[in-house]
């Protein structure tokens, strides 16, 4: 196996723009010797670097390298996996998120996700959005109507379907429901939004759309997204990650990586030798 970065340290993505201007260095996400376990099976190998706000981070690799475990690890979406258990440090804000003391719910609050499969609620397309709001105490119907409006805006969406918002969710096109899902995570305001395969099962015309909204949406949030695609990483990313059973081989900008790669292994990856 290639040469990977010593697990002891911390790999951070460069400085972008933002925090040139701010000032700002501490990554928003960082984790350090991160290690995952189902059962004896061991997924994820200390695996150390740092995510910095208001960029998009791309997670590539081939099928079962870990890239998704990783990604589930910043909301804590595999306690839901029987006989999982994690070692090492995931620290969202500087807070360590892996301790038993964490409240999950506010985790998830701070930590949107929006997976591979659209999945709106067997409802209206104002219920859908709606009601992760009325969860996290909303009462204020007007208020509420407000944040729908607000919130399918943001993901695009609202010229679409203003006039149907009493309409089930369900009679939406497979692109109009991704919208709809995005909607539904940043209508809580999260930190961060995680993205597992956002458009792996939409038509190329509904694809772009995705990945302009990613686009946009970085303006305002911190976005990491898990992609097959690596054409699309180069398109949407300002860093990417390059995993391989379990490790984490390069992490750099997205232009570095796809251009100048360090490791041997990541430039056979992403000129296609493997995958």
């Amino acid at each position: 196996m290639a040469e990977i970065l010593p697990s002891r340290l911390t790999v951070e993505s460069p400085p972008s723009a933002g925090d040139r201007e701010s000032g700002t260095t501490v990554p928003l996400i960082e984790t350090e010797k991160l290690s995952l376990f189902y059962g004896r099976a061991q997924a994820l190998k200390e695996i150390s670097l740092g995510i910095r706000e208001r960029v998009v981070t791309a997670f590539i690799g081939p099928s079962g390298c870990g890239k998704s475990t990783f990604l589930r690890c910043f909301n804590r979406m595999n306690d839901l996996i029987d006989n999982v258990r994690v070692s090492g440090h995931c620290r969202i804000g500087g807070e360590d998120i892996l301790g038993s003391d964490v409240d999950v719910i506010e985790l998830r609050k701070r930590v949107g996700m929006v997976f591979q499969r659209s999945n709106p609620f067997p409802k209206s397309i104002f219920e859908n959005i709606a009601y992760g709001l009325r969860l996290h105490g909303a009462r204020d119907r007007k208020a509420m109507a407000e944040t729908v409006e607000r919130s399918l805006r943001g993901a695009a969406l609202w010229d679409e379907v203003k006039d149907r918002l009493d309409e089930s969710a369900l009679g939406l096109s497979g692109g109009q429901q991704q919208r709809l899902c995005i909607a539904r995570a940043i209508a809580i305001r999260p930190e961060i939004l995680l993205m597992d395969e956002p458009a792996s099962a939409l038509d190329p015309i509904a694809t772009m759309k995705i990945e302009e909204l990613i686009l946009d949406l970085k303006k305002e949030f911190t976005i990491v997204i898990v992609t097959h695609n690596m054409q699309q990483a180069t398109r949407i990313s300002d860093y990417t990650a390059f995993f391989y059973l379990g490790e984490l081989i390069e992490y750099d900008s997205t232009h570095r990586i796809f251009t100048n790669p360090q490791k041997k292994q990541t430039e056979d990856y992403v000129t296609g030798r493997f995958g």
